[in-house]
């Protein structure tokens, strides 16, 4: 059974801090092989997105406010599945989570995002829209993508 839990950083426990920062390394840093401080500055004023199995941290994403990634849209982030737990839709999951967690947290705010390019089309899938701006992160392609809520 899976369960959710979406925390401000300040309410975060350091057990639930540990596996973020362990996951996003375990993806981002070791699995993609790109060497690139994690610790960006931006987590303390994110609200971080937990989908738990039991005790395991199985997926994840941070909601950045606007004005911390984007001067005028609000963001969201270090989005990822836990290895063990891929083909299971949880992307799709944490995705349908993200978008309903911005209105909530962030009504209106139009959404903005960095995107690996290949997953263009995952992330065309929800309504963001590519917005032409292409470019390398960590030498892996990615594109600005925007979504405009209704």
């Amino acid at each position: 059974m899976y369960s959710f839990q979406c925390l401000h950083f300040d309410k975060l426990s350091t057990r639930q801090l540990y596996r973020i920062s362990a996951l996003r390394q375990e993806v981002f840093v070791v699995e993609q092989n790109c060497p690139y401080l994690d610790a960006d500055g931006k987590d303390e004023n994110a609200y971080h997105f937990m989908l738990w199995k039991n005790d395991d941290l199985v997926g994840y994403f941070r909601l950045l406010p606007k004005g911390l990634s984007y001067s005028d849209y609000v963001s969201i982030g270090r989005v990822v599945t836990a290895p063990l737990y891929r083909s299971q839709n949880l992307g799709r999951e944490l995705m349908r989570q993200a978008l309903i967690w911005c209105s909530i947290l962030f009504p209106g705010e139009k959404i903005k995002i960095s995107a690996q390019s290949h997953l263009e089309n995952f992330y065309g899938s929800f309504g963001f829209e590519p917005t032409g701006e292409y470019y390398l992160e960590d030498d892996i392609p990615h594109s600005a993508m925007v979504f405009m809520p209704r």
